[in-house]
């Protein structure tokens, strides 16, 4: 057969690569199912290789690797002095590994069909001692991490893995993910309680007894998430202040004006009895009602945002008391602002006689495009507070099973 010669297995090699690693670059589902489909048949003829020929193919080219400060080389066999005294060591290394690749990228599907044709890659190591599992804690790669739910008692086995630092799965989810892994969520201060989530769902998930190990660097996992982000600490402080002052402002300005209208009825009094003229219109029924709940609620808010500019911005308090004040602050916030407009709809319904309803109809059109705004402009905020808050046992859990049916 054509694949049978060393161009036909190097052909192979490259195009499965190739295409595993933009599977899931491919937007359109057709496109997906069939690059997926041909990864499959392409994966059919290196299957039928021998063992050593896929292992060949999974480990790929081998590169000459520099490393300075050394004086044992990985096997803890001293280094001669004239290597020494040239300031570096030179190594061999395999880092174009197809499953390590695609475990950094996030090609899920890639990896789960290498899986899925061969188990026992679960528990290969790369070079620096890291199996699928290390490597999508440390690139944040949730689908790929997702999987460990499904490889059953084998998971007790895996997490506890150091690698050739001493490093475990913990100590790899301390460590400060990369900006890019933060695109899909809406401020610091929520890329802080991603990155607590994720420490925390780890640290469940690894034996107790691994939690306080320490690495090579005498280190344990929760010093070295405090140190690693300090700077995002400081972040998410600051957007949290500027976001809640900003948000108070709006919300002082709302109470003042729905405080003056509560006194200033539409239509004044009846000078003897101190009785509204329009009392028993149901226009001024709504506007009362209105104006008390934006009130209530725009006072409710300022509470909210004034609790968030004097939190201590502790560590765990990223995690769910800052979101929640967050939460509550910007709901609050937006009822106060839809009611507000409630009632200023409703005060010209008392004011306009039946004959040019068409007046106050109108303004009410016009009053809902502020409320519709804001909805726009902060659902995805408030959509994610209240995922990453209420919804974060469900972040890491497969909604099904994906690797074995």
């Amino acid at each position: 057969m054509w694949y049978d010669g060393l161009l036909g297995r190097l052909f192979v090699c490259f195009f499965a690569v190739f295409l595993g690693v933009h599977v899931m670059r491919w937007t359109m589902w057709s496109k997906e199912f069939q690059a997926l489909h041909l990864l499959r048949l392409i994966w059919g003829i290196v299957a039928k290789m021998s063992k050593h020929d896929i292992a060949e193919i999974l480990r790929g080219p081998r590169v000459r690797v520099q490393n300075k400060n050394k004086d044992k080389d990985d096997k803890g066999e001293a280094i001669p002095k004239s290597e020494i005294a040239k300031g570096y060591t030179t190594e061999w290394s395999y880092p174009s590994r197809v499953l390590f690749v695609a475990t950094k990228m996030g090609n899920t599907h890639f990896v789960i069909e290498l899986i899925r044709s061969d188990p026992e890659l679960i528990w290969k190591l790369d070079d620096k001692g890291k199996t699928i599992f290390h490597l999508a804690v440390k690139h944040r790669q949730i689908n790929i991490y997702k999987l460990i739910y499904e490889i059953g008692a084998m998971k007790h086995l895996i997490t506890p893995i150091k690698d050739k630092k001493g490093n475990n799965m913990l100590h790899m989810v301390s460590k400060s993910a990369k900006q890019s892994r933060f695109r899909d969520v809406s401020g610091v201060a929520l890329q802080m309680q991603r990155e607590l989530l994720w420490f925390k769902e780890v640290e469940q998930m690894i034996p107790p007894h691994y939690r306080q190990r320490k690495n090579g660097d005498n280190v344990t996992p929760q010093d070295l998430f405090t140190k690693t982000h300090e700077k995002l600490v400081t972040k998410g402080e600051d957007w949290m202040k500027n976001t809640a002052s900003q948000c108070m402002v709006v919300a002082t300005l709302i109470t003042t004006i729905v405080f003056a209208a509560a006194f200033t009825l539409p239509g004044g009094y009846n000078q003897g009895t101190g009785i509204p003229f329009f009392c028993k219109e149901p226009a001024l029924i709504i506007f009362v009602i209105a104006d008390a709940v934006s009130l209530i609620s725009s006072s409710t808010s300022i509470l909210m945002f004034l609790a968030i500019l004097t939190s201590r911005y502790a560590e765990r308090d990223f995690l769910e008391s800052l979101p929640k004040k967050l939460l509550f602050g910007l709901a609050t916030l937006f009822l106060s602002i839809m009611t507000m407009m409630i009632a200023f709809s409703a005060s010209f319904f008392v004011l306009y006689d039946k004959k040019v309803k068409w007046i106050p109809i109108t303004i009410t059109g016009l009053a809902g495009m502020p409320v519709i705004l804001f909805a726009i402009l902060q659902f995805r905020l408030l959509g994610d507070v209240f995922y990453s808050t209420y919804r974060s046992r469900y972040l890491f859990k497969p909604k099904k099973r994906i690797l074995y049916f």
